[in-house]
C-alpha cells in the first residue's frame, strides 16, 4: 500500500471512528457543543446586527445637502437673490427653497404636530434654502469647507449638515464593530481553554488505553490523531450550531423588528448571516477546536509512558 494511500486512510478511519464516539456519548457531546455554540454565537450574533443596521444607514443615506436656515427678517426677494448668487457658484449643484409656508405644510403632515401647531399664532418657521454640493465636493473636508462658507453669509442664521448623523452612525458603528471583534477574540480564547480542558480530561480517561498502544509501538502521531479529530469535531459542530442559534435568534426578532419599520413606513427586514459567514463559523470553529486539542495533547500526552 501506497504511503499516501495509508495516510488517508488511517485519518479517515480516526475522523470517522472519533465521530462515532461522539455519536455514542450524546450528553456529553451535547454539553461541550453548546458551550463552544454559545461562544461562537455571541459575536456572531453581535455582529449579524450590526451588518443590518449598517444596511438600514446605507437606506437612509443620500446624496449630501446642507439647509441654510435663514433670519427671521429675510425677505423673500432676498431669499431668491441669495439663491441664485449660491448657484452660480461652481462648489454647488443646485438650490432648492422653501418658504415658511411650505415648512409649516410639512409639519402638518407628521402625525401628531397638527394639534401643537394650531396653537401656534403665527408661523415661527423661517425661510430655509437647501444646497447641494457640485461634483467632487461630497467629502467631509469639502463638506465642512463649504458648510463654514455658507455659515458666514449675512443672510444666514444657521447650516445644518443633513448627512451629518449618519456620518455620526456610521462612526459608531465601526467603533461598535471593532469592540465586538474583541470579544470575538476574548471568547475564542475560552473556546480554546475549554477544548483544552475537555481534551485533557479525555487524555487522563484513556490513559491505560494510551499506555497499551504505546507499549506495543504505536507513535506518538497515532496517538495523537483521534483527539486532534474529536477537537476539530467539536469546533466544527459547535460553529454549525452556532450559525443555527443566530439565525433562528435573527428569525425570534424578525416580528417585531417588521412592525417597528411598518411605524416609519419602511419595508427593512432583518437578514440572516449567510452561506459564507456560516462557512466562516465552521471554518473557524474547527480551527479553534483543533487548536485547542493540539495544544492540550502536545502538553499532556508526553506525561504518558507505559511502566
Amino acid at each position: 500500500m501506497r504511503p499516501l494511500t495509508s495516510w488517508v486512510l488511517r485519518n479517515l478511519q480516526a475522523a470517522v471512528g472519533t465521530l462515532g464516539e461522539l455519536w455514542r456519548a450524546p450528553l456529553t457531546s451535547l454539553m461541550s457543543l453548546l458551550v463552544i455554540a454559545i461562544a461562537l454565537s455571541l459575536p456572531s450574533g453581535l455582529l449579524a446586527l450590526l451588518d443590518n443596521l449598517e444596511r438600514l444607514g446605507a437606506r437612509w443615506e443620500g446624496p449630501a445637502s446642507l439647509s441654510l436656515y435663514l433670519k427671521l427678517k429675510t425677505t423673500a426677494e432676498e431669499a431668491r437673490d441669495l439663491a441664485g448668487r449660491l448657484e452660480a457658484d461652481p462648489a454647488v449643484a443646485g438650490v432648492e427653497s422653501l418658504s415658511p409656508d411650505q415648512g409649516l405644510a410639512e409639519l402638518r403632515a407628521i402625525p401628531g404636530f397638527d394639534a401643537a401647531l394650531e396653537l401656534l399664532d403665527s408661523n415661527p418657521l423661517p425661510r430655509v434654502l437647501v444646497v447641494r454640493p457640485g461634483p467632487g465636493r461630497h467629502s467631509d473636508a469639502e463638506l465642512e469647507r463649504l458648510r463654514a462658507f455658507l455659515a458666514a453669509l449675512p443672510e444666514v442664521d444657521q447650516v445644518r449638515l443633513d448627512l451629518q448623523w449618519v456620518r455620526r452612525l456610521q462612526r459608531l458603528m465601526a467603533l461598535a464593530r471593532r469592540a465586538v471583534w474583541l470579544l470575538a477574540g476574548l471568547l475564542g480564547l475560552g473556546v480554546l481553554l475549554i477544548m483544552g480542558n475537555t481534551i485533557r480530561l479525555e487524555i487522563l480517561n484513556r490513559r491505560a488505553e494510551i499506555e497499551v498502544c504505546k507499549l506495543v509501538g504505536a507513535s506518538d502521531a497515532f496517538v495523537r490523531r483521534p483527539f486532534l479529530y474529536r477537537g476539530l469535531w467539536l469546533g466544527s459542530l459547535g460553529g454549525a450550531l452556532a450559525w443555527a442559534l443566530v439565525g433562528g435568534g435573527l428569525w425570534w426578532l424578525q416580528g417585531p423588528a417588521l412592525r417597528l419599520a411598518e411605524l416609519y413606513q419602511s419595508g427593512f427586514r432583518l437578514h440572516p448571516p449567510g452561506l459564507t459567514a456560516g462557512l466562516g463559523l465552521l471554518a473557524g470553529g474547527g480551527l479553534l477546536g483543533w487548536l485547542g486539542a493540539w495544544l492540550a495533547v502536545g502538553r499532556h500526552l508526553g506525561e504518558i509512558e507505559p511502566d
